[in-house]
């Protein structure tokens, strides 16, 4: 098994399997509610991988659908690792799990962000400046608690098998002064380091673009190694964000990033801007304008 794969992956991958295998016994989703005694809502969540199907329900359906022998064994087995807790499960009380279990598992990621450092490459003074202003109704305990689940995943940048990160930053992100002036130097600082790493490509997209492609907002894609794993995107709004994973959806936001990063400056260059507004913010440099 991909030391990638995380119990979201495989709930996702179990239910579409078992999907392609009801399709293919030609059984509706009501013969088999009817046969497990259950919703046909609870049947299509499991199939859509919303819901963790038990190793029971699995075993049921899979005889509905005349599957014996290794193949069967195989998806009893996906449906015990579906039901494991990924190490982001002990901090559900102040996070949606699925984004994280998506990014566990994950060979790549293109990101867009319009107004904030990625969470893979926030300091952690950063990380807790962004928090509390953007959730201000929250405890200084669930604060800590939001920080810790940032730094962890941050591993995905350096395990032995690294995750692939390719940013495109808004020039609002390095432009605005995020927990004041050295926590934002300590974290344009830190941008510079993470793009030295082989597996992280950051870009800058500039004000003197204009309008440009990514204007209706942050969005990321996450793909994965596996052939049987499509890619998600996963669009952010004010109370979370939504999952994507139509084809012609994916298609929309792939062509989005390709046009984002080919207005964005070049990587080399992007870094070496990073590393000048370390030295010399443009927050600063606004005051000055502004005075």
């Amino acid at each position: 098994m991909s030391e990638r794969r995380s119990p979201t992956i495989r709930r996702r991958r179990l239910g579409a399997e078992l999907r392609r295998l009801r399709d293919a016994a030609g059984v509706t989703i009501e013969v088999v509610a009817e046969r497990l005694e259950c919703s046909q809502s609870k049947i299509s969540r499991i199939e859509t991988g919303h819901t963790t199907a038990t190793v029971r329900d699995v075993r049921d359906m899979i005889s509905i659908y005349g599957i014996v022998g290794a193949e069967s064994e195989d998806l009893l087995q996906i449906a015990r690792e579906a039901r494991q807790k990924g190490w982001w499960a002990s901090y559900s009380t102040v996070l949606t799990s699925a984004y994280v279990g998506f990014e566990a598992a994950a060979g790549s990621i293109r990101a867009y962000e319009q107004q904030v450092v990625p969470g893979l490459l926030q300091t952690e003074e950063y990380a807790k400046a962004m928090i509390r202003s953007a959730r201000p109704d929250i405890t200084t305990d669930e604060v800590e608690q939001r920080v810790r689940v940032r730094l962890g995943r941050q591993s995905l940048l350096s395990q032995d098998d690294p995750i692939d990160v390719w940013v495109v930053l808004d020039e609002t992100v390095v432009s605005r002064p995020v927990g004041g002036d050295e926590v934002m130097r300590d974290q344009l600082k830190r941008l510079v380091e993470a793009a030295d790493q082989p597996n992280v490509t950051i870009q800058i997209l500039p004000f003197d673009v204009g309008a440009h492609a990514g204007m209706d907002g942050t969005f990321t894609i996450l793909d994965f190694p596996e052939p049987g794993d499509p890619p998600v995107v996963y669009a952010e709004n004010a109370t979370g964000g939504l999952f994507l994973e139509k084809v012609e959806e994916l298609q929309k936001y792939a062509f989005i990033f390709d046009h984002i990063r080919a207005a964005a400056i070049r990587p080399e260059d992007s870094v070496a801007l990073i590393a000048r507004l370390a030295e010399e913010p443009l927050w600063k440099w606004r005051q000055r304008g502004f005075a």
